[in-house]
């Protein structure tokens, strides 16, 4: 019989799956709007969509985002996905490794990464609560060419099980000075800010994903598990994707690599999410709802035609590459552009 971290993961699965459709409705990326000039002067054969990210050039400026393991069903869905970045040539994150620290059967769910994808490049997963030592580990286990920290408070508060005490600078300091491989300190949904930013510098972090609000909502997903106390007023709380990329350019750090998830449902939101400043766009849920819907020969089919779809867009913007992205002019919504304006003029962070 499984564990009950198991079956949460499987349950976080089953939640996640459900939100999708929600989400689609409440698509974040409408706020931002990029103007077409009907000149490009350029074919779409000039483009390259490499990008130089976590000391690596990746031929995709995006990848499979970390979603799940550490139960029987999850194993498949890891094994799918890892064979689906081999053919892709996309980059790869595991879920939150955190389980196999207590639970050793659980290791194959994570393992069975490396051995579907054995030279790949994939990104190990693991809490800020965690030491050195537990974070070596899991990136030792399969292998993994970066770390992703994740910082979740806001999931933590309202799991019934969650963390309760959130000092996790001085653990996320010791990792990103004494781990063997780049290491990312990624929201899982709750965006990022300046002040967040500027803490994380200050402590030698120098790759960053905003995982902003519009994506998976594990807030939500941790309510539904939740049944002794409601928690439905956060449904909304944090800062979307693209406040979390407006962000990091008040904070102006031209020492942190900017990484972007949350909310990516199509070509056109990698590239709006490139323009504001990401290097690279990790997608989790849009992914996970097709490989269940159209199996693992769907969401293969998906990412050769979004690397292609891409490539297109680069070209209608008239941009050769990621550096040209700079000159591509946007328009904000309302909303959005009073959000930019506000956090430009506040004196708190």
């Amino acid at each position: 019989m499984e564990s009950a971290h198991a079956h949460r993961k499987d349950e976080h699965l089953a939640i996640a799956e459900s939100q999708y459709r929600q989400r689609l409705a409440n698509d974040a990326f409408q706020a931002m709007r990029l103007v077409h000039h009907g000149l490009p002067e350029l074919a779409i054969t000039d483009v390259s969509l490499k990008t130089h990210v976590l000391d690596t050039e990746w031929q995709h400026p995006f990848y499979i985002e970390a979603m799940t393991g550490g139960s029987n069903k999850t194993t498949a869905i890891n094994q799918q996905l890892a064979e689906i970045a081999q053919a892709t040539n996309l980059a790869m994150a595991v879920g939150s490794e955190s389980i196999v620290l207590k639970d050793p059967t659980s290791q194959k769910s994570f393992t069975i990464v490396r051995k579907s994808n054995p030279h790949g490049f994939i990104m190990a997963n693991l809490g800020a609560s965690h030491s050195v030592e537990n974070a070596q580990r899991v990136v030792d286990l399969i292998n993994a060419n970066a770390l992703e920290i994740h910082i979740n408070s806001a999931q933590e508060i309202v799991m019934p099980e969650g963390d309760r005490d959130f000092h996790w600078l001085k653990n996320i300091e010791a990792i990103v000075n004494h781990l063997s491989v780049p290491v990312i300190v990624k929201e899982v949904g709750f965006g990022i800010s300046k002040k967040t930013i500027q803490q994380l510098q200050n402590i030698g972090v120098k790759h960053i994903n905003v995982g902003g609000r519009g994506g998976t909502n594990f807030a939500t997903i941790e309510d539904r598990r939740n049944h002794a106390i409601d928690y439905a007023f956060l449904a909304d709380w944090g800062q979307t994707t693209l406040e979390s990329l407006i962000e990091t350019q008040i904070a102006n750090s031209q020492k942190i690599e900017v990484l972007a998830t949350g909310g990516i449902n199509s070509p056109l939101d990698i590239l709006k999410a490139q323009v504001m400043g990401a290097k690279a766009v990790g997608i989790a849920g849009h992914f996970l709802h097709t490989l269940l819907t159209e199996k693992q020969a769907g969401l293969h089919q998906e990412i050769l035609n979004w690397q292609y779809q891409l490539q297109q867009l680069f070209a209608l913007v008239g941009a050769k590459d990621q550096h040209a992205l700079t000159t591509v002019d946007y328009i904000l919504s309302p909303t959005l552009l009073n959000y930019y304006q506000q956090r430009q003029t506040q004196n708190f962070k």
